[in-house]
């Protein structure tokens, strides 16, 4: 017992030297001891003067997609198997008689937000963009009819348009997402699985992801709760303003959601308003530089991008750039990778006169480019890859060959017949049917010169091969293990 009570006793003055450190600390700060006491217990301010204040912008959207081949015709026709078995009682009772001919009707829902007083309003893409009927619900539960304006699969976004004569009160105020910060707070509202304006809150987890939905991903990660039916609708800052369009989650995941930033959606405006998008252009194949591509190319800091190909007449062909400059900074802008420079060509506007950094055999110049006009992209069948001492095998283009992996009898190079499994050329990604164009910046025009150029390799010792794939071509460096 003395034990414990003595153990208490330690306790208790420990407790109040404490206590009067911390009050102390109090007075220091100008605080009264009632205010010390709430700090740290309190949470996150309430958001309910932010959902009073916007929930009447953002509306619910269904849409209806007609099928005109139903897919379940083939079992509810006269002779099918099926109604044989269950019998024509069956299908009088739950489908009263013969199904109907050619055509079924599909529903989906989603959410968006309206931007003007005229009743445009914002969403995704694929939430109307094979939908045969749209229809909204604002906030007071009217209902109004919809048709798309624009349309731009490549950011997911489109803009509708609400068909009343009203006007539409204070729309939302659209913010600037490059200000926000990785932990500002944020608040999501959508229509989640048909249930209504739903308002969910947390925080911007990371920016500037990449998750495949796109050529211009950069979304905002969020663990506000975002579900099926949220597509479209709007993230808001504590001011209100919107800061993204809600757009994508993790299916396996949970606190994982992704927007598009708002600042890629004002820059699509005015041309979605106009009903089509055009885009800039330089004319370039790219490639992220990979530390044995810096080696071989004698770069120093690995940011920028390689021009693997400039597309005849193009651009970059017309303004004198090469296959093998790196790219640095494009419009006074760093281009950290082939995503980013990707960005910036197409937000610039066609004819715009950009100037572009490049080093070209270790030396820095800067190159004047008057942007063109993206064209229509049509996306074509790709051929496969190569083999030797590196783990490739390649051969002379034959007719047999060229027919084979889709070249012209007149290409020149050689073909990559062969791949080891684990060689350096397998890690490389490289495929059979791959065409070499250069090695260590030498032309290949066919197998004697591969020789005199491929020798045997030492071990740590690099191969940088110019490789042409369908329509483009790539520097691939491979790294000698043995």
């Amino acid at each position: 017992m003395t034990f414990h009570y003595g153990k208490s006793v330690a306790r208790g003055r420990a407790s109040l030297m404490i206590f009067i450190a911390l009050m102390m600390l109090a007075v220091s700060l100008h605080l009264s001891p009632s205010a010390f006491a709430s700090l740290g217990t309190q949470g996150p301010p309430s958001f309910a003067d932010l959902a009073e204040q916007v929930n009447h912008t953002v509306v619910n959207i269904s849409t209806t997609q007609v099928i005109k081949d139903n897919p379940m015709q083939p079992f509810m026709s006269p002779n099918s198997p099926f109604r044989e078995f269950f019998g024509d009682e069956f299908f009088k009772k739950f489908f009263g008689g013969e199904m109907p001919q050619g055509e079924m009707k599909t529903h989906a829902l989603g959410s968006g937000f309206i931007i003007d007083s005229e009743g445009l309003i914002l969403t995704n893409n694929h939430v109307v963009e094979k939908a045969d009927e749209i229809k909204i619900k604002t906030q007071d539960g009217k209902e109004y009819d919809a048709k798309v304006v624009g349309r731009d699969p490549k950011t997911d976004l489109a803009l509708i348009r609400v068909k009343t004569d009203k006007d539409f009160p204070a729309p939302a105020e659209l913010g600037d997402s490059g200000s926000i910060r990785v932990g500002d707070w944020v608040m999501a509202v959508g229509n989640p699985f048909g249930l209504g304006n739903t308002v969910t809150a947390g925080i911007v987890s990371a920016k500037g992801r990449i998750i495949g939905a796109g050529p211009y991903d950069d979304f905002i990660q969020t663990d506000a709760a975002i579900n099926p039916g949220n597509s479209g609708g709007p993230l808001f800052n504590m001011r209100g303003e919107v800061v993204g369009i809600n757009t994508a989650i993790v299916a396996q995941g949970q606190g994982i959601g992704f927007a598009i930033p708002v600042n890629v959606a004002k820059e699509l405006i005015p041309q979605l308003k106009s009903g089509k998008i055009i885009r800039g252009w330089l004319g370039v194949m790219i490639q992220d530089i990979t530390p044995e591509l810096a080696e071989s190319f004698g770069i120093k800091e690995k940011k920028g991008v390689i021009v693997g190909d400039v597309v005849p007449d193009g651009a970059a062909d017309k303004a004198g750039i090469k296959r093998g400059d790196v790219i640095t900074r494009f419009d006074g802008k760093e281009v950290d990778n082939a995503h980013t420079l990707s960005r910036l060509v197409a937000i610039t506007p066609p004819d715009s006169k950009v100037n572009v950094q490049i080093v070209r055999d270790g030396k820095a110049k800067e190159i004047t480019v008057v942007i063109g006009t993206m064209p229509d992209e049509t996306q074509e069948a790709e051929p496969e890859a190569k083999k030797s001492a590196w783990g490739l095998t390649v051969q002379n283009i034959t007719p047999d060959l060229a027919q084979r992996f889709g070249w012209d009898e007149n290409e020149r190079g050689v073909v990559i017949s062969g791949i080891e499994p684990g060689s350096p050329a397998a890690e490389a990604q490289l495929r059979m049917g791959d065409l070499i164009k250069e090695a260590n910046r030498q032309k290949i025009q066919n197998m004697r010169d591969y020789s005199q150029i491929v020798k045997v390799p030492k071990k740590g010792e690099t191969l940088l091969l110019l490789v042409k794939r369908g329509q483009n071509t790539f520097y691939v460096a491979l790294k000698a293990t043995d």
